[in-house]
């Protein structure tokens, strides 16, 4: 049997570089038993597959063996999660065709790229994080939940173990890494978003009954009561972008103060259903279609910086902060980001040590930065300057931190 591989072109310039160190892979050798020289000692999450992280050329990958149906569905399904701008992993290729050395047939193969920065929650315990970080957790599923299910996707296997987290302004954002049992539908029947919720509840209590049992969880932590903060959160923000709002045309103002609180829980309105009795007395509004990403889509177009929406927010906050302080108010905004950007933003990541930068990303260094300026300014009395919070953040706190970024070298 031929080994058949189905890639997506990454990039123009490294996309054949990178489909020849996919094919030099030990794809004749069981994925359990591939030697150490591929293999990156990365924590994974739990799963019915084998898995493993892998290095291929300047590549780290993460490979699922699985059916060879399946693989190519959820690649293509991936790939249409991925053009609708969902946070999943990217995926890479299907590998079908394998046999081993004695000529028997091994599963297919589905391959994405490992998402940098990014940690499955069992790690993110042993890496330190607290009963008090769990509400923080499960608003990152919910929003995750609730994006996929605007987009009419089905999950059918929601769980922690099928999501990887990356830190986002003290919080986290969560990307969804097995859409084995997921389905684009048509339209996504309401008991179906109840379901997934439901299979939500049952998974998340289990995991955190397992946390527990292996003693990364305090014992303490009722998870019943976590299990019904996703409910009661997820039916909140649910509400909140869907639901259908009716008020008298005197109170028209109404209109602009819910795209204002949708625009912050970082969500723009694309189309809104505007509808008026027919007395013309009562106006009925709907959000129709609602998208992801309003403060990140606003920083970028100002600075040019791509980062998660919570960091996003964190950065337009420290930049009004910087125009009033230097009464920039009334000039172009765009003028002034730069200015932020090039004296504040910049010379301050710049100052992030080399051989520290595996431990966080740039936007959530400068976060990090920003609350310790606040505590050190709580201490002295008086504020703080923000480059000697960095110097005294790099000094005392960023060693401590464990790396997060794994890379192929």
């Amino acid at each position: 049997m031929a080994l058949h591989v189905v890639a997506s072109r990454v990039g123009p310039a490294s996309s054949i570089d990178q489909k020849t160190a996919l094919l030099q892979l030990p794809w004749a050798t069981p994925l359990a038993e591939w030697p150490e020289e591929y293999v990156v000692p990365l924590p994974r999450g739990l799963s019915r597959h084998v898995v493993r992280i892998v290095r291929a050329g300047r590549q780290t990958l993460a490979v699922k063996e699985t059916e060879p149906d399946i693989a190519l569905r959820e690649y293509r399904l991936l790939r249409d999660l991925r053009r609708m701008d969902l946070p999943t992993v990217v995926p890479m290729a299907v590998v079908t065709g394998r046999v081993d050395a004695d000529g028997e047939e091994l599963p297919a193969a589905l391959v994405t790229e490992h998402l940098q920065f990014s940690l499955p929650y069992r790690s993110l315990f042993r890496h330190g994080l607290g009963a008090e970080n769990l509400p923080e957790l499960v608003d990152a599923l919910v929003v995750l939940l609730v994006r996929l299910h605007l987009t009419d996707f089905y999950w059918g296997d929601v769980s922690l173990s099928n999501v990887l987290f990356r830190r986002s302004a003290g919080g986290f954002a969560a990307y969804l890494v097995d859409a084995e049992t997921g389905e684009l539908k048509e339209s996504l029947a309401p008991r179906m978003r109840e379901y997934d919720l439901t299979v939500a509840g049952e998974n998340v209590f289990a995991e955190l009954l397992d946390l527990q049992a292996g003693e990364e969880l305090d014992p303490d932590v009722r998870a019943h009561e976590i299990v019904d903060l996703l409910a009661e959160r997820y039916d909140a923000l649910w509400r909140e972008l869907t639901e259908a709002e009716e008020f008298g045309t005197a109170e028209m103002w109404r209109i602009e103060q819910r795209i204002e609180r949708l625009n912050e829980l970082g969500f723009d309105v694309d189309e809104l259903d505007i509808v008026t009795d027919l007395g013309g007395d009562t106006v009925r509004i709907q959000p129709k279609v609602v998208e992801a990403g309003h403060h990140c889509r606003e920083l970028q177009a100002l600075t040019g910086l791509g980062v998660e929406d919570a960091q996003a927010r964190r950065l337009l906050n420290d930049l009004a902060a910087f125009t009033a302080h230097h009464d920039l108010g009334r000039e172009d905004r765009a003028i002034v980001a730069n200015q932020w950007l090039t004296t504040v933003y910049d010379p301050l990541v710049a100052m992030l040590p080399a051989e520290h930068r595996a431990k966080l990303e740039p936007p959530e260094f400068f976060h990090e930065v920003l609350v310790h300026r606040w505590f050190l300014s709580e201490r002295a009395g008086h504020e703080v300057d923000i480059f000697e919070s960095a110097a005294d953040y790099i000094a005392n706190v960023l060693p401590e931190r464990p790396d997060e970024l794994v890379t192929a070298d």
